[in-house]
C-alpha cells in the first residue's frame, strides 16, 4: 500500500526530477502547451498552477519564489505581466491534461499539458488525433448542460470541422535511392 506517500518519483534521482520538472513548467509558460507523458504531464500541472498562483500575487516575495523554480527571466516576465492576469478571476485550475494515446517507440502514455485558456486559439497545432480530441474535449464541456442528444450532436460536428480544417496531408519525402526517409512526424521532440 502506498499510504502517506506524496511524491512520484518518475524513476530519477530527486536533483534529476526537480531539474526536469523545472525544464518543463519554463516550456510550458514559455509555449503554452508542452507535449509529455501523462505521469510527467500530472506531476508538473502541480508545479505550474503554484507558479500561476505566484504570479496572481504579483508581489516581490512572490516574484522571488517563483524565480527560485523558473529558469528564464523572459518566461518570468511573461508570467507576471501577460499570463497571470488573463486568470484573475479563476480561482485555480489553469491547466489541462488532454491524453493523445501511446508513443509508438515504447508504448508510453502520452499527453498534452496546456493553459486553460490558450486551448481554442492553439488548437491548429499538434496532429489530426490531437486536434480532434481537443475539439471533442471543448465541446464536451461547452454542452454539458444540455441532454445526452445535444452533447452526441454537438461532439459530432466538433470533430468534423476539426478534420475538415486539417491541413492536407502531405506525400512522404523519398531519397535519390527512392526510399522514405524514415522521418516520423509524430515522435516526441525533446
Amino acid at each position: 500500500m502506498r499510504h502517506q506517500v506524496a511524491v512520484r518519483k518518475l524513476g530519477r534521482t530527486s536533483s534529476h526530477r526537480r531539474a526536469m520538472l523545472r525544464n518543463m513548467v519554463t516550456s510550458l509558460l514559455r509555449h503554452e502547451r508542452i507535449r509529455t507523458t501523462t505521469p510527467k504531464a500530472k506531476v508538473a500541472r502541480r508545479y505550474a498552477e503554484r507558479m500561476i498562483t505566484f504570479g496572481k500575487r504579483g508581489t516581490l516575495h512572490a516574484r522571488r519564489q517563483a524565480a527560485r523554480f523558473i529558469n528564464d527571466e523572459t518566461v518570468l516576465k511573461k508570467l507576471f505581466d501577460e499570463i497571470a492576469p488573463t486568470f484573475a478571476e479563476r480561482r485555480g485550475g489553469y491547466t489541462r491534461i488532454v491524453r493523445t494515446g501511446v508513443r509508438r517507440g515504447d508504448a508510453s502514455d502520452m499527453a498534452i499539458l496546456e493553459l486553460v485558456s490558450q486551448s481554442s486559439d492553439r488548437q491548429d497545432k499538434g496532429n489530426r488525433k490531437s486536434r480532434e480530441r481537443l475539439a471533442k474535449f471543448e465541446t464536451a464541456n461547452d454542452s454539458k448542460s444540455k441532454g445526452k442528444a445535444g452533447k452526441k450532436a454537438a461532439a459530432g460536428g466538433a470533430v468534423a470541422a476539426a478534420v475538415a480544417d486539417a491541413p492536407p496531408v502531405e506525400a512522404a519525402v523519398e531519397t535519390p535511392t527512392g526510399g522514405d526517409t524514415g522521418v516520423d512526424d509524430d515522435r516526441e521532440k525533446s
